[in-house]
C-alpha cells in the first residue's frame, strides 16, 4: 500500500471475534493515521489485498501507459507524466468528494461524436475494463493460496 507513504492509502482491517468496539477504534485510528480505512468482514481481506493493496499497482501502469500516450502524440516525457498522473488525482478525487458513480462522471465529460467517446471506444476494444476486474481477481485469488489475508 505505497501510497501510505503519502498519507493517501486505502486499508481495511477485520475484527477477530473477540475484538472490542474500543479494539476497532484503535486500529481505524492507526490505519487511519495513512489514508483511509474500512472496515469488513475477515472473508474479504483477500478481496481488499487484490483491490487496495496490488491496485496501486494497476494504478501506475494506468499511469504510465497514458504519459506514453501524450509522448507519442507530441508532448515531452516530464509534461505528458505531469499531466497523466495529475489527471488520474483529480478523477480519483472527484469521486471521492462528490460520491458521483463514475460511470455518471465519465458522461459528464462525454460529448456525442467527440474526442472522449473516441477514446473510450478504443479502451473498450482493448478491454481495459475487463483486464483490471480480471487482475483484481487473481491478484486476491493468489492473496487466498498465499494465506497473506
Amino acid at each position: 500500500n505505497t501510497p501510505a507513504l503519502v498519507g493517501r492509502g486505502a486499508s481495511a482491517f477485520a475484527r477477530g471475534t473477540c475484538a472490542t468496539e474500543a479494539d476497532a477504534e484503535f486500529v481505524a485510528s492507526l490505519l487511519g493515521a495513512v489514508g483511509m480505512v474500512a472496515e469488513v468482514p475477515e472473508k474479504l481481506m483477500d478481496s481488499v489485498t487484490g483491490l487496495s493493496g496490488s491496485g496501486p499497482a494497476y494504478v501506475y501502469t494506468v499511469i504510465e501507459a497514458l504519459a506514453d500516450g501524450g509522448v507519442l502524440t507530441g508532448l515531452p516525457r516530464d509534461k505528458a507524466l505531469l499531466l497523466a498522473a495529475q489527471t488520474v488525482a483529480g478523477a480519483a478525487e472527484m469521486v471521492l468528494k462528490t460520491g458521483e458513480h463514475p460511470a455518471t462522471l465519465r458522461d459528464q465529460v462525454t460529448s456525442p461524436g467527440g474526442t472522449t467517446i473516441a477514446g473510450l471506444a478504443e479502451i473498450e476494444g482493448g478491454a481495459l475494463r475487463a483486464t483490471l476486474i480480471e487482475a483484481v481477481r487473481a491478484s486476491a485469488e493468489r492473496s487466498i493460496e498465499l494465506g497473506q489475508a
